[in-house]
């Protein structure tokens, strides 16, 4: 069974500026190559702000395009998200776009009430699962890493993918609820978070990951540091370790309304 090959992109996003932080995503992943998935931060063109007035964009605008050429020229599905003006309302959206210009794009569900997220933005109410290369993948958004019921695996995914503005002051939480839900899925699970600080003072210390089935850490991007990783998951191993341990078979059967 084939691997899965994915750069982490943890950036030191420019506080509300588009043009500069396309510039800057573009010079961290251009020099990788043999890449399946390239994963960019949550609204990986502004930082996490409330400014959607200003900032959102038309589902297939500027940014979306940018993500689609991105895609083809390094041959790659690139993934994250972005501010959306649709239909009169905000959504912070995430869009998985494939190397053939395909793209499919999740609303993040949980909004950050301590930001007032909920204020600005319209929830999403439908998970997204990606099929690529024999791979069934989950991709969530940030907050959305607290809520056990809506990651639960369910589905038969593999890889658990979350994109994140995830403040340095509860890093702890973040490494540990990214071990949890490798956990208690049985799936490999990546988070990639942004560094430095935003517009509003608040630092973010990256502690981006990539973590097995068993919860054990397979590759993390030191804290505090602007760089590119690079992570190869196994199939074959996530099988193995799946068929040992059966404990998907034993799961509460229940609907999410």
């Amino acid at each position: 069974m084939s691997d899965l090959r994915l750069c982490l992109a943890q950036a030191d996003l420019v506080w509300e500026n588009k043009t500069e932080n396309l510039k800057l995503l573009y010079s961290m992943v251009k020099p990788v190559a043999e890449v399946d998935v390239i994963v960019l931060p949550d609204m990986f063109t502004t930082g996490f702000t409330m400014n959607a007035k200003d900032y959102a964009i038309a589902p297939n605008g500027d940014a979306v395009q940018w993500m689609i050429r991105l895609a083809a020229e390094k041959n790659a599905c690139v993934v994250g998200s972005l501010i959306i003006v649709e239909a009169g309302k905000y959504y912070n959206r995430l869009f998985w776009v494939q190397p053939d210009g395909q793209y499919f794009s999740y609303n993040k569900r949980h909004l950050f009430t301590l930001a007032g997220e909920e204020k600005v933005y319209t929830p999403g109410n439908e998970r997204l699962l990606i099929e690529y290369k024999g791979w069934r993948i989950m991709p969530l958004v940030c907050y959305d890493l607290r809520f056990p019921v809506w990651s639960r695996n369910n589905v038969n995914y593999d890889l658990l993918l979350y994109v994140a503005n995830w403040p340095e002051r509860r890093s702890y939480h973040w490494q540990q609820l990214l071990k949890a839900r490798a956990i208690e899925n049985q799936s490999y699970v990546v988070g990639v978070n942004r560094v430095g600080n935003d517009g509003n003072g608040v630092f973010h210390s990256g502690n981006s990951a990539a973590i097995g089935a068993l919860g054990e850490e397979i590759t993390a991007i030191l804290p505090n540091e602007a760089s590119t990783t690079m992570v190869t998951l196994s199939k074959t191993k996530l099988n193995e370790v799946r068929k040992k341990f059966s404990f998907l078979d034993d799961q509460d059967a229940f609907e999410i309304r």
